[in-house]
């Protein structure tokens, strides 16, 4: 009965909304003047013919690609660093993860003389997921006694349990579970393509979340609450565990150098392979973001933006995007590399590798004006951070950047064989956060992080960033 009844008041609410209103809004239709004008303006001729018949039978990007942009690229690059092959998330969600081991990569291979590494992405995917769970289901519980159409609640149950994160994901990930190498805990179907298990889980955690409110309208504690999420969370655990292995507690490591001498092998916990043989401390990097919307040097964090409830929100600098360039070249000039989020759809010419503004000249072909700055795009929906990828190499002209070579992980059928040239406008107008070492910041910028961060809103576009990156895919452009 209380179910029959909440769906009643919802079909009321529903019902409500879609009733004619008593305002008069005869004057905003569409009338048969205004469709005759449109008629007018769209009998084509002449060019507009042959664009007319060409969009008819052909893909749109074909026809708005530049070719004077495609045959003036060059791929050539004056400040390198050596990377070890390109990884693959495959259908997955993944990339941050991906982003973030592949900066640590060349660390570990060059520190030990290795042919090659790559550590195990379904290894912190796996506790990446159970800790999301946890995350959605304590969310559920703290706002327990709020309205079910609730704002913040309402942003929960959308996507309990997505794919997506952030570089500090990654760094409170290592620092509570270790990392191992991919051949301990390699991929299955489940961690390459994610979406029917996020979709049966979510489901499942829906389920949960109903529970738990019909608890707590019964009159149970916090305590009776967390031992019903505690039994919640086996059954996630098992679920994991079907999809996508089970976690190593231990594992044997050995390992090939370059002359082909192989060590002997060491037994390690996952914690102890971090702490003993990788031996990077992540807290040393902080995140630098360009958000439009907010004002430049300031702290700030997004509530819930975590992917662990007994962690931290993350913390990044808001700076303009000529610093976060100036940071980017600073590190690579260190020979180390560059993980950034950036909006991957925007002017990607996807099949050859090529990030560039106008490389779609869409106006051309439309006759319609697109412009917008982007702080516009940010703001009205248009531009999102929905991928992380790798700068490894830049290419510079009397001290300035031209281009920049990213390392994606989409593996190597796309782009140049998995890598972009990123041109340095489009870094201007789709790049949103970098990752770099705190070694080199000034000191203007190490008194910031000392500042007490501003707390965004769940509903803030930046989090919103972060709230839709779970619901991405790998191949989302």
């Amino acid at each position: 009965m209380r179910i029959t009844g909440f769906l009643s008041v919802i079909c009321l609410i529903l019902i409500g909304a879609v009733l004619p209103v008593s305002a008069d809004n005869s004057e905003g239709g569409i009338t048969p003047e205004m469709i005759e004008k449109m008629r007018a303006t769209s009998k084509f001729e002449g060019p507009w013919k042959a664009i007319y018949n060409s969009l008819m039978n052909n893909d749109i990007k074909e026809l708005a690609l530049d070719h004077e942009k495609v045959v003036e690229h060059q791929d050539l690059f004056n400040v390198t660093i050596k990377t070890k092959g390109v990884t693959n998330q495959k259908s997955s969600g993944r990339c941050w993860l991906f982003a973030s081991l592949n900066l640590m990569r060349p660390i570990m291979i060059e520190k030990y003389d290795l042919n090659n590494f790559e550590f195990s992405q379904s290894y912190l995917a796996f506790w990446d997921k159970l800790e999301k769970a946890n995350m959605f289901l304590e969310a559920i519980i703290e706002l327990r006694d709020r309205d079910p159409l609730d704002r913040e609640l309402r942003e929960f149950l959308r996507s309990p349990f997505g794919d997506g994160g952030w570089w500090y994901y990654t760094v409170d990930l290592i620092e509570k579970y270790g990392c191992v190498p991919k051949e301990v805990m390699p991929e299955t179907q489940s961690t390459s393509n994610t979406g029917m298990m996020n979709k049966i889980i979510s489901t499942k955690l829906r389920k949960c979340a109903s529970e738990l409110r019909q608890l707590y309208s019964e009159g149970a504690g916090l305590e009776e609450l967390r031992n019903a999420k505690e039994n919640m969370l086996m059954e996630i655990y098992r679920m994991l565990t079907l999809n996508m292995g089970l976690p190593p507690t231990e594992f044997a490591w050995r390992y090939e150098e370059k002359d082909s001498t192989v060590s002997e092998p060491q037994k390690y916990t996952p914690q102890e392979f971090y702490r003993k043989v990788v031996d990077l401390d992540l807290r040393d990097y902080v995140t630098m973001t360009d958000h439009p919307g907010r004002p430049k040097f300031e702290m700030y964090s997004v509530k819930y933006t975590r992917n662990m409830y007994d962690r931290e929100d993350g913390v990044f600098m808001n700076l303009p995007i000529d610093t976060l360039k100036a940071y980017a070249l600073r590190t690579l000039l260190d020979s180390e590399a560059v993980v950034f989020a950036c909006d991957v759809g925007e002017d990607n010419a996807n099949d050859k590798g090529i990030f560039r503004p106008g490389i779609y000249d869409y106006e051309a072909v439309y006759g319609i004006d697109f412009e917008m700055d982007k702080e516009e795009k940010f703001i009205y929906g248009d531009l999102s951070a929905n991928h992380m990828m790798l700068i490894s190499a830049c290419d510079t002209l009397n001290g300035q950047v031209q281009k920049w070579k990213v390392e994606n992980s989409w593996g190597t059928d796309r782009g140049d064989s998995g890598f972009w040239t990123m041109y340095d406008d489009w870094f201007d107008d789709n790049v949103f956060e970098i990752i770099v070492h705190k070694k080199h910041l000034s000191g203007d910028l190490r008194k910031l992080l000392k500042k007490e961060p501003i707390e965004l809103p769940l509903w803030d576009p930046y989090s919103r960033f972060i709230r839709e990156r779970h619901l991405q895919d790998a191949y989302s452009e």
